[in-house]
């Protein structure tokens, strides 16, 4: 692809169909775009067409994103790269000077591909980068030092998250020596500007963007360790600092009740940057701190309740949070006067529940519900309020307790005295006693530690029963929503009969109009049903306790996804999931109700996937459905299919990306229930396309489609034509070449050697084998490696071992020994996974005891091996791999696309082909071993005694002992 006017034409004409509100015509220039990525100066042509002027500012951002993608899908290699090394060098070239004379909303798309590239790229292949941008601070142009430092940020940030390395170490290093002094002097003159300009109001905006951005390029900078820099230089750091904390600029103070201002960020972060140093450098920092501590008093008690200063609060009272739980500061605080103060002049006030904070359960209630319960709540006044109650309550639990036990008893007789006009007041009691009592807590789990001065149930049964008991699901919903959580995440406190009696109520709960409270509900309803009884044997809520409210429970599920706002809910969608899950073959009656409100769910939400944590529990929902149905009736696996082909189709047919790996889920677990050799016609239909090379060029199709043909040879394997094996076995060779696949393409081999008829792969063997030698030739991993062996052991037990080892040998000569010497005796001991070991151990028992070339041409390695399997069986695994050998992680490679979610309702069984045929692998080597003694005379026991260790014919012959054989 040339970069020529045509082209760009052409390329400019493909981006406006992209923004089609047409879905054909938008997927279709989408596809194209995709196919053509591979070509030299594709990135080029983006990047010449997003600079041009004359062309429409729409498109120029569009060629924009799509660079970003690009880039983000590319530019790491994984197995084959698709950007030309002219490309890469001249993008590198061209894309700082580029970002800077862009349009701000191109400049962002490019500072982003600029920070992706840097990941990859920076500093080895990539060192002028940083030469480059320290160059512009010259400049004096604020809107090219924001582009930079826009850029400085993206690049750096992922130190905040990175582990330690030598690698990581030398390349902040590197960023340190060529950027911290330019930086620290580009701070100093910064602030210079800011007093000059201090009423300009146009260039003190500009000025305080780059100062956000300075402050967060800091936090980044200094989070590995403290760098020595920024050691030598702390005073002229914090005073600066110090200095933009008292800041009051009535320039920079935004009307805005919601959006924070420029100030507001600045003052965020530097809050963060304090409390970082306050954690993790305390020793060098400890001279500074008093004053920030008074500063950021100062501003706590200053700010006012608005929403544009939620942030700057959140932060400030962290920061406090961060000094009170170490122990060296502990003496700030242990003043009862200061502890007081505290309580009253920061924590009460930030738990307040706001008439913003009302608006937003009403008019946005997924944010609200995101914040509350789901651990994103990070930002918010209470959360931080609550992490300063359990902060200053590891040092001084008692008195804190006891000053809010008084507020609580205050603000509940409060309450008592008007509960309609007061209902606030409850509302902040409940939130202050959860503070209070929760000592750890987890996600899924709940509290898993309280505090022993809180009585968790005595609350409950006196503030929280009344309102959950209330059958009014109308009235006061946010003590409803407060109620329900109490319930929620104390569930492991409260006592089982009182969750079993709380169902009733919370199925009721389900009919509330309020999205947060029947949110709540259902996610409670979910929860419960997960608790564990104390000895972990079983769920505390089992379905005979819940029988009596079946129809109530599922009926009122399925209507909760008919309040507005709730089409799509995904608590309810979880609750329904677990809920069928619990009851099992207690749902057949309800079962056709249940299968066709899901198909009509499924065909509503195929149109237009948003939801994804909604849609992976209705996919879920679908198998629990399946499997439950299937167990007690096989053949209703007919109707299953005669419903949900329909919707399956049109995602099939109109390529709903999203959806194909649930899909080919789920016709796996069909195909499951099916006979063997008794694959439907519309399956097999289906096969070919399954084999389609554009499907498998989709990161997240590749697991299920591995499944879904491992269904189909394992069930119907004598039904697949002989001309279909070609397109398997190159899927094999394609999954193969992939260090990120290869244990997928095993898994497609193994099915195939263990399902197919023999007649139709005999004619493959060698050339398989070829292949996976020129792979480990090429590219060796521990991965690939213990694949291979397990591979090779199935093989010896399918085919035997005699054929494993002439078809080795017959590709080289003597192959086999280094197979052994170089595989098999250095790597057996990692081999992990009970079927996979199981494999393994056969396998190589057969080696020893079926193949004569063993005890002639290999009889050096005879006793080595049965030294390696012994060590297989009886020592623990060796999980040690090559320092230089860093797998790739799916979720981590830029720009993935679909992710594989896997259906845990759609989940395979283990398949131990050995099941039947060797129950006891151990026992199978000692009758093995028996076996071969019997057939040489006087031969193998000799060599046991002279070649195994003395620990390993211990147990050996405790194998003998088990079996009830002896060798002589």
């Amino acid at each position: 692809m040339e970069v020529s006017d045509a082209n760009l034409q052409a390329l400019a004409g493909y981006l406006q169909q992209t923004l089609s509100p047409d879905i054909s015509v938008r997927k279709q220039a989408e596809q194209f775009l995709e196919s053509v990525e591979g070509n030299q100066n594709y990135g080029l042509l983006l990047l010449t067409l997003l600079d041009r002027d004359g062309v429409e500012p729409h498109i120029r951002v569009s060629a924009a994103v799509t660079f970003k993608n690009f880039i983000k899908r590319n530019w790491r290699v994984t197995d084959t790269d698709k950007i030309h090394d002219n490309d890469r060098n001249t993008i590198k070239q061209q894309i700082v000077g580029l970002m800077l004379k862009s349009p701000e909303q191109i400049q962002k798309q490019l500072s982003d591909a600029i920070s992706i590239i840097g990941r990859e790229d920076f500093p080895d292949k990539w060192p002028n980068l940083i030469m480059e941008m320290v160059e512009k601070f010259q400049t004096g142009d604020f809107y090219v030092i924001n582009g930079i430092l826009h850029t400085a940020h993206s690049l750096f940030k992922r130190y905040r998250h990175e582990f330690k390395s030598q690698k990581l170490w030398e390349e902040i290093k590197f960023v340190l020596e060529n950027f911290a002094k330019p930086f620290t002097e580009l701070f100093n003159a910064t602030m210079d500007l800011a007093t000059k300009h201090a009423s300009d109001p146009s260039a003190l905006k500009v000025i305080f963007s780059s100062i956000v951005l300075i402050c967060k390029i800091f936090y980044s900078l200094n989070f590995q360790d403290l760098p020595e820099h920024f050691e030598d230089n702390m005073s002229i750091w914090m005073t600066h600092f110090l200095t933009l904390l008292s800041a009051d600029n009535k320039i920079l103070q935004t009307q805005d009740e919601e959006e924070a201002g420029l100030l507001e960020q600045v003052k965020s972060q530097i809050c963060d940057n304090v409390a970082l140093y306050a954690q993790k450098y305390d020793e060098e920092f400890s001279p500074q701190l008093p004053a920030f501590v008074t500063a950021i008093w100062n501003l706590l008690i200053s700010t006012g309740l608005q929403v544009k200063y939620d942030d700057l609060v959140s932060n400030a009272i962290q920061f406090l949070a961060s000094v009170a739980e170490r122990p060296s500061y502990k003496h700030l605080f242990e003043d009862p006067a200061t502890l007081a103060s505290i309580c009253e002049k920061v924590i009460v006030p930030n738990m307040q529940f706001r008439d913003a904070d009302e608006e937003l359960f009403e008019d946005n209630p997924e944010e609200y519900i995101r914040r509350d319960i789901e651990g994103s709540d990070v930002d918010t006044r209470r959360r931080a309020a609550c992490d300063l109650v359990q902060a200053l309550c590891k040092s001084f639990e008692g008195p804190v307790i006891q000053n809010f036990s008084q507020y609580v008893q205050g603000l509940l007789q409060e309450y008592s005295s008007n509960p309609a006009q007061n209902w606030k007041a409850k509302d902040v009691a409940v939130y202050l006693v959860t503070s209070l009592a929760a000592k750890a807590q987890t996600q899924k789990h709940g509290i898993t530690q309280t505090s022993t001065l809180v009585n968790v149930t005595d609350f409950y049964q006196a503030h929280i029963l009344p309102d959950i008991q209330n059958p009014d699901v109308s009235s006061t919903p946010i003590l409803k929503a407060d109620a329900i959580k109490y319930l929620m995440i104390f569930r492991n406190q409260i006592p089982h009969e009182a969750l079993v009696a709380s169902m009733a109520n919370l199925v009721l709960y389900l009919k509330a109009p309020s999205v947060v409270v029947h949110s709540y509900a259902a996610h409670t309803i979910e929860r419960i049903l997960m608790v564990k009884k104390p000895d972990g044997s079983g769920p505390v809520i089992t379905h005979g306790l819940i029988k009596g409210c079946v129809g109530d429970l599922m009926n009122n599920l399925i209507a909760a996804m008919n309040h507005p706002g709730s089409a799509e809910n995904e608590y309810i969608m979880k609750a329904l999931m677990r809920s069928m899950s619990t009851l099992q073959e207690d749902l057949l009656p309800m079962m056709e109700q249940l299968l066709k409100f899901l198909t009509e769910k499924l065909k509503q939400v195929s149109k237009n996937p948003s939801k994804p944590h909604f849609n992976h529990y209705l996919f879920e929902s679908i198998c629990v459905g399946i499997r439950t149905t299937c167990k007690h009736s096989p053949g209703a696996v007919v109707q299953f299919e005669q419903v949900l082909f329909e919707p399956f189709t049109f995602i099939l047919q109109s390529d709903v990306q999203e959806f194909l790996p649930y899909v080919f889920q789920i016709l796996s677990l069909l195909i499951d229930h099916h006979p063997e050799g008794k694959v439907a016609d519309t399956y097999m239909a289906l096969f070919p396309h399954l084999m389609a090379p554009a499907l498998w060029e989709r990161p997240g199709n590749i697991p299920p489609l591995v499944r879904l043909l491992q269904a189909y040879i394992e069930k119907g394997g004598k039904q697949i034509e002989t001309e279909k094996v070609n397109g398997l076995l190159g899927i094999f060779q394609k999954l193969i070449a992939s260090k990120t696949n290869d244990h997928e393409g095993f898994y497609l081999l193994n099915s195939i050697l263990e399902h197919m008829p023999r007649a139709v792969i005999d004619p493959y063997h060698k050339q398989i084998f070829i292949l996976l030698f020129q792979r480990l030739s090429s590219s060796k991993t521990t991965k690939y490696i213990k694949s291979l062996l397990v591979f090779f052991s199935l093989y010896a037990t399918i085919f035997g071992a005699s054929q494993l080892v002439e078809l080795i040998d017959g590709i080289q000569p003597r192959m086999f020994g280094m197979v052994l010497e170089k595989l098999y005796l250095q790597d057996l001991q990692k081999i992990s996974g009970d079927v996979e070991q199981k494999i393994c151990a056969v396998g190589v028992t057969n080696i020893l005891t079926e193949a004569p070339a063993m005890l002639q041409n290999y009889e050096a390695f005879w006793c080595k091996l049965l030294q390696a399997l012994v060590s297989l069986f009886e020592l623990p695994k060796d999980e040690s791999t090559p320092d230089d050998e860093h797998f790739i992680e799916i979720e981590d490679t830029p720009g993935y696309q679909t992710v594989y979610s896997q259906l845990a309702f759609a989940g395979k069984k283990e398949n131990d082909p050995l099941a039947k045929s060797v129950p006891d692998a151990k026992v199978y080597l000692a009758k093995q071993l028996a076996k071969l003694s019997a057939a040489n005379p006087g031969k193998i026991a000799p060599l046991i005694r002279s070649g195994l260790e003395e620990g390993a014919q211990t147990f050996l012959q405790k194998y003998f002992t088990a079996a009830n054989v002896s060798i002589a």
